[in-house]
């Protein structure tokens, strides 16, 4: 049985990834700095630019990274 190779690929690298892709439609990936933000949106969340406000909230960066087809089959995110 051949055995599975995955790359690993930052947290870090994830959040570039999806900024960039959110950027074309005026969003932004940001990250809560408090408690108190963290237990209202979530620890990450993602901001409409043009309105300042919260377009989605408590959002799963690797959920969204496959949403948005940034991480390839043979990756995975290492620290999550």
């Amino acid at each position: 049985m051949a055995k599975v190779i995955t790359v690993p690929i930052s947290e870090r690298a994830l959040v570039q990834r999806i900024n960039r892709a959110l950027a074309k439609d005026g969003e932004t990936l940001r990250k809560a700095r408090s408690a108190q933000t963290a237990s209202s949106v979530g620890e990450y969340f993602i901001v409409d630019v043009k309105k300042n406000s919260v377009a989605r909230a408590k959002v799963d960066l690797v959920e969204l990274g496959r949403e948005l087809k940034l991480i390839a089959p043979y990756e995975r995110v290492k620290g999550i």
